[in-house]
């Protein structure tokens, strides 16, 4: 009978032998700054690449949405931000749907708005430039006391960020504001309550100098861009055969003085 009897290997471990002579790493020596002007010619290469994406793009873009007879504008100088409003509107209404339930505030970042929508026939190219970067819709919690504080933070900042449920009216003197902040239909805004809410993760994470919406609770990230939320609003009148209008002013009553010392950031200091 043959017997086969395991034998235990042992491997040695042996360190490497340290390196005698290293290459030194690279270093920048001179950098040059080249324009990118008509004369540079185009990488065909490159071209063959981006061509068909370039065209694909170009045809979406150029889908027409619904009309905008009057035009759409974030207004300038102490004017409304109808734009803002409009946007604030959708974010509110697509987050009662999603809830199934009334959601009684949105706010949304003036600065985040690029561009505003000219008298015509909107298109796809059009909301990309209102909305260029990939924001999303947020849900949460606010008690009105947030919803108060985030109010008075967005006038502080810029004058009065876009919201939606609100109004605001501000009155008293530079060195002593006074803010009369009520729901939509002129109730009162109760501290202790709490309310759906809406806004968009750039704000909820980063406040943006609105830090009472980080106060937030039970947020849900619903992954829908606020692009795309504005373009099936768009494409919800184009069904209904509606023009996009914009909303009424009036959310926020602000006199010249107390708007330019918001904007210095002089207000009540």
């Amino acid at each position: 009978m043959l017997v086969i009897s395991p034998v235990a290997c042992q491997k040695t471990m042996v360190a490497p032998a340290p390196v005698q002579n290293p290459i030194p790493a690279p270093q920048l020596l001179k950098a040059e700054s080249l324009g990118v002007v008509p004369t540079v010619a185009d990488d065909p290469s490159i071209q063959m690449v981006i061509a068909p994406k370039q065209a694909e793009i170009r045809a979406t873009f150029d889908l027409p949405l619904c009309a905008c007879p009057k035009g759409l504008f974030r207004g300038r100088g102490g004017e409304e931000n109808l734009l803002g409003y409009w946007v604030a509107d959708t974010m509110r209404a697509r987050s009662s749907r999603l809830l199934g339930k009334p959601v009684k505030f949105a706010m949304t970042n003036s600065g985040g708005l690029r561009a505003n929508l000219s008298p015509g026939t909107l298109k796809v190219a059009d909301i990309y430039g209102v909305m260029p970067f990939e924001n999303e819709l947020i849900t949460m919690e606010m008690t009105g006391q947030d919803v108060l504080d985030a109010v008075k933070q967005g006038i502080l900042h810029r004058g009065g960020e876009p919201t939606s449920g609100v109004k605001t009216v501000l009155s008293g003197t530079v060195d002593k504001p006074e803010y009369l902040i009520t729901w939509e239909d002129g109730t009162s805004i109760q501290p202790d309550e709490v309310v759906s809410a809406a806004t968009t993760d750039y704000l909820f994470n980063n406040g943006d100098s609105t830090p009472a919406l980080k106060k937030g609770r039970h947020a849900f990230t619903t992954g829908l861009a606020l692009r795309q939320l504005l373009l099936d609003a768009c494409g919800d009148l184009a069904k209904a055969n509606l023009p996009l209008i914009a909303p009424a002013a009036g959310r926020y009553t602000i006199p010249p003085e107390l708007y330019a010392a918001a904007r210095d950031h002089k207000l009540g200091k």
